[in-house]
């Protein structure tokens, strides 16, 4: 009990990058929100009303990024800003500092005596691993990628030089974990994203026709498989949204639905009436697989990445296919692998549920006190 009451008496600072919508850091964030309803919550902008009742009603700090026109859509055009906005903040007066972070958040300084313990999703992704995706010739405009070239050589160096600022890095997955070892030359301890897999229930429906739940931005590769579906003419429901959108519905064949993000009640019945979830992208971690598999639903992936660690494709608890280069010919060959290849939705649900929102709240506590309990009993 002495941890618990000694986390009370803190002053606590929640840094997220940026609140616009509800992705898979925030339902990291939304746990630690459930944690310490009491912290400040700090961020580079809010977009109001765009995240769940739990975010929303804590103290929410913003930076100057939150006054600047057009921040609800176009915030990403001020990446070179953001290591400004974030040191601008004065952490000083908080005695921890829990960042989640994929950008810059994990700048943020603690005091002389602080604590910083940051749930690192990735390093800065815009800057090191999906630069080509987000700034490539064929993905931005010759200002911006011109502007890039001059920007992201600084943004990396800060993005090194403040790994620092942090005690004890949390990685999403052992992919990550690397990725932090290569960049920060920092270890981390690994603990998996939550899975609300409560949300979801098996089922053993067949609509026949399979699914992709997606923010629609260039590095989830969402357009692999539009060019293999108009090939094989199965059915294909796209859930998401994003800049993507209007260049992938001009090339999609009517055999592929878009339908928007969809709220929680209907995603998990578009879940259990699929076929199976195509995943093409290379994710830090991806919690949508586990949601359909949360609904017993086999998942199609890219193998890399943080699927390389949800999905298995081996012997009797196998819950997926992979295909390994990112073409759509690859995809049409996984899917027929697929068709061929017996799946036990039990199986599959019961792996989803190590990756459980209860299991994960118990280890972010669990490890956030035994942090507190060593930095301020030195």
């Amino acid at each position: 009990m002495e941890k618990i009451e000694n986390m009370k008496k803190m002053k606590i600072a929640i840094v997220h990058d940026w609140l616009t919508g509800m992705r898979g850091g925030e339902k990291v964030l939304e746990v630690l929100c459930e944690l310490y309803p009491d912290a400040t919550l700090v961020t580079l902008l809010h977009n109001k009303g765009k995240l769940s009742p739990v975010i929303e009603k804590m103290n929410i700090k913003t930076s100057f990024i939150d006054k600047l026109p057009m921040k609800e859509k176009k915030y990403r055009n001020y990446l070179p800003l953001f290591p400004m906005a974030i040191e601008l903040i004065d952490f000083s007066e908080f005695d921890l500092i829990i960042s989640t972070s994929h950008c810059v958040a994990k700048g943020a300084k603690p005091g002389k005596n602080g604590l910083h313990i940051c749930y690192c999703h990735t390093p800065m992704r815009y800057v090191w691993e999906m630069y080509d995706e987000y700034f490539g010739k064929d993905k931005a405009g010759l200002m911006t990628r011109t502007a890039m070239s001059i920007f992201a050589p600084q943004l990396r160096k800060w993005d090194v030089r403040t790994s620092g600022r942090v005690h004890y890095y949390i990685a999403n997955s052992y992919n990550v974990a690397r990725r932090i070892k290569q960049y920060y030359n920092r270890q981390a301890d690994v603990i998996h994203p939550p899975v609300d897999t409560s949300l979801f229930q098996i089922s053993d429906k067949n609509e026949d026709y399979f699914l992709i739940v997606s923010a629609l931005v260039p590095y989830k590769k969402v357009e692999i498989a539009v060019e293999a579906f108009n090939e094989i003419g199965r059915r294909l429901v796209i859930v998401g949204s994003g800049p993507e959108s209007e260049k992938l519905k001009l090339i999609a064949k009517d055999n592929i639905e878009f339908l928007g993000w969809q709220g929680d009640d209907e995603l998990a019945k578009i879940y259990a009436g699929c076929l199976a979830l195509i995943f093409p992208g290379v994710e830090d971690f991806g919690i949508v697989p586990l949601e359909a598999m949360a609904c017993g639903k086999p998942v199609i992936a890219f193998g890399k990445g943080g699927a390389l660690e949800t999905v298995i494709n081996e012997g009797a608890n196998t819950t997926g296919i992979f295909f390994y280069e990112q073409t759509a010919d690859s995809l049409i060959k996984a899917i027929a692998d697929f068709e061929k290849t017996n799946f036990d939705p039990l199986t599959i649900r019961t792996h989803a549920v190590k990756f459980d929102r209860v299991l994960f709240k118990e280890k972010i506590k669990n490890y956030i006190e035994e942090k507190v309990a060593t930095h301020f009993t030195k």
